[in-house]
């Protein structure tokens, strides 16, 4: 729900996208160090359940704290806020997931955790859509709402989860830890850097949208329009997930489904491109078709990647060192999400919108060529 209002929101506190690209930025470059940090806890911890609990807690106080929001630097620090306690839960909750399921069911086990996450990220846009429609467009007001969510993904975790024993801990020093990953993880580990390099905020896209369907049916109507389409988005990337794991189970080499998912996101940039032009009113159902399009694809390749690259980690290190891969591999998708929403956004304010996504769409090219070279190791 945050996520959907958030450009419409900063936009109407009069800020741009150079804002946006700033917020969604910091917010994964600090939770790029937290997850790195929390990985490596993870695996001494004797129990990890408890420190996943804290993360979805300060990530529902964090997004709840929106709605007291004045201007756009408050936006940033309670954005990262929630940002911070997405970095400390998502290690543990990937360990505790990986040690739930054999190894040859690793795709379809992240894939379906990846599809159910999804699904609710279909219902936050719907439910901000209908509370904007009935509300005259009160961004705080959706803002309140998202801690009745929240809330009750705390109290779940707290009361259904049961934490599995995963083996002994590792008492290694962080650095220690880090430099014993295995050398195919390492490698695998490149290639998720140069792909997350290009790999923008999709919150990016509802901006694009909205300001390329303005023009022809006024500021409002495309917000809402923008905010369909990412539910759209979301669909894709609920049933890809799913669908992407169960195909890299089923495939000789992993790394192949991996490697036509961050093609797909090099193709998808390509679409974006070509969506750049000013049509006039009477391109309406081109434009509305392209950006449909690229939504559709733009989570399609989200989900495959997602579900791909858990499943790939879980495979290419031992149980014990699993919090540290996946801590890792969540830095280093996080740094890159920096880097990419602090370029993409540079690019957009003061060179061109088309210019940002070109460049977006070398990288994931980029990584594609480099996760295909991964066959021998995996």
């Amino acid at each position: 729900m945050a996520t959907t209002i958030l450009p419409a929101f900063l936009a109407v506190l009069g800020a741009g996208p150079g804002w946006l690209g700033a917020i969604e930025g910091v917010s994964d470059g600090l939770s790029s160090i937290t997850k790195l940090v929390a990985g490596h806890y993870t695996d001494r911890l004797p129990r990890r359940k408890p420190l996943v609990l804290f993360g979805y807690m300060l990530t529902a106080a964090g997004t709840g704290a929106l709605a007291l929001v004045t201007n756009a630097a408050q936006i940033l620090v309670s954005r990262a806020g929630a940002w911070l306690g997405r970095g400390i839960r998502t290690p543990g909750r990937k360990t505790l997931m990986a040690a739930d399921v054999p190894r040859e069911a690793y795709g379809r086990a992240f894939g379906f955790e990846r599809m159910m996450d999804t699904l609710g990220a279909i219902g936050g846009p719907l439910t901000a859509l209908g509370i904007l429609e009935h509300t005259h467009h009160d961004y705080r007001g959706v803002l309140w709402w998202t801690l009745v969510p929240g809330s009750l993904a705390v109290l779940s975790y707290w009361l259904l989860v049961r934490e599995r024993p995963i083996g002994r801990s590792v008492q290694a020093s962080f650095w220690h830890g880090l430099r014993a990953l295995p050398h195919p993880f390492r490698k695998f580990l490149v290639a998720v850097g140069i792909f997350g390099m290009g790999d923008f905020s999709h919150t990016l896209l509802i901006l694009f949208a909205t300001q390329q369907l303005a023009p022809s049916i006024g500021m409002t109507r495309a917000a809402s329009l923008a905010i369909g389409l990412y539910t759209l988005h979301n669909f894709f990337y609920a049933a890809s997930a799913y669908l992407g794991g169960w195909l890299g189970d089923r495939a000789r080499h992993r790394n192949f489904v991996l490697a036509g998912g961050y093609a797909l996101a090099g193709a998808t940039a390509i679409l974006l491109c070509a969506s750049a032009g000013r049509l006039g009113a009477d391109r309406m159902r081109l434009l509305a078709g392209l950006l449909a399009l690229s939504f559709a694809m733009a989570g399609t390749f989200v989900g495959t990647v997602e579900a791909l690259e858990d499943s790939l980690a879980a495979e290419l290190v031992p149980a014990p060192q699993q919090g540290m891969a996946f801590g890792t591999l969540a830095a280093v998708n996080a740094v890159g999400d920096l880097v990419s929403s602090l370029f993409v956004g540079f690019l957009w304010a003061n060179v061109s919108v088309r210019l940002a996504f070109a460049s977006a769409g070398v990288l994931f090219f980029s990584g594609a060529l480099l996760v295909l070279r991964l066959r021998a190791t995996t």
